[in-house]
């Protein structure tokens, strides 16, 4: 590890735009979201997302979705967003929200989605994530801090020793908000369905879209 980052009392941003910098060039940095912990490199790429799968120890059928810091950045990666998906966008983002879109095939490397046609992309609430994205100025991939098959982790100390010797940088902040990982939404046909239940509920979605939502 090239450096443990305290973010827990003194906000030197400086500091995230070294760390973003880095993540742009390949490396790999675990940093706090809103939800859980994430680990995470630059997801447009591929032999650094593969980096992701090896330390995670995760099999390559489970895609990866990506943070962004605007709807640009989702505009890059994604196409033919529908006016639904923009609407759950607009309502959502940022937010522990992830959505389902049609990828953009000639941005997006095929280890990141598994070889589908669709990618997730979130825009974090967390400060320090939305930040590093900004200054990575690529969207992050970034699945959850932990070892597949383990709890997510919402603070640094639970999973330090298991990381310290195999990531770049590990950013300390704190205690997790949320807690829990974010709600992951798809349209399909028009329709609306949670893929994952987080602390996006479904009575939200229906609250703010008017349309019916389905548990799958």
């Amino acid at each position: 590890m090239e450096q443990y980052i305290n973010f827990k009392e003194k906000q030197d941003f400086s500091k995230l735009k070294e760390v973003g910098g880095q993540i742009r060039n390949g490396k790999i940095a675990i940093f706090p979201t809103e939800t859980v912990y994430g680990i995470g490199t630059n997801g447009l790429d591929g032999k650094a997302v593969e980096k992701i799968y090896e330390i995670k120890r995760r099999t390559k059928d489970h895609p990866i979705n990506l943070l962004v810091s605007d709807i640009k950045m989702v505009e890059m990666v994604a196409k033919d967003i529908t006016e639904l998906e923009y609407k759950l966008m607009q309502k959502f983002f940022p937010g522990p929200f992830t959505i389902i879109l049609k990828r953009n095939k000639s941005v997006v490397p095929d280890v990141l989605t598994a070889n589908k046609d669709t990618v997730g992309v979130r825009m974090p609430q967390g400060e320090i994530a939305r930040k590093l994205v900004e200054y990575a100025k690529v969207p992050i991939a970034t699945p959850s801090a932990n070892i597949t098959g383990k709890p997510s982790a919402t603070n640094v100390k639970d999973i330090f020793e298991e990381f310290k010797d195999k990531v770049d940088y590990i950013i300390d902040g704190g205690e997790c908000e949320i807690g829990i990982a974010s709600t992951i939404v798809q349209v399909i046909d028009e329709k609306i369905y949670i893929l994952r239940q987080g602390s996006i509920t479904k009575e939200q979605l229906e609250k703010e879209t008017g349309k019916i939502v389905t548990i799958l």
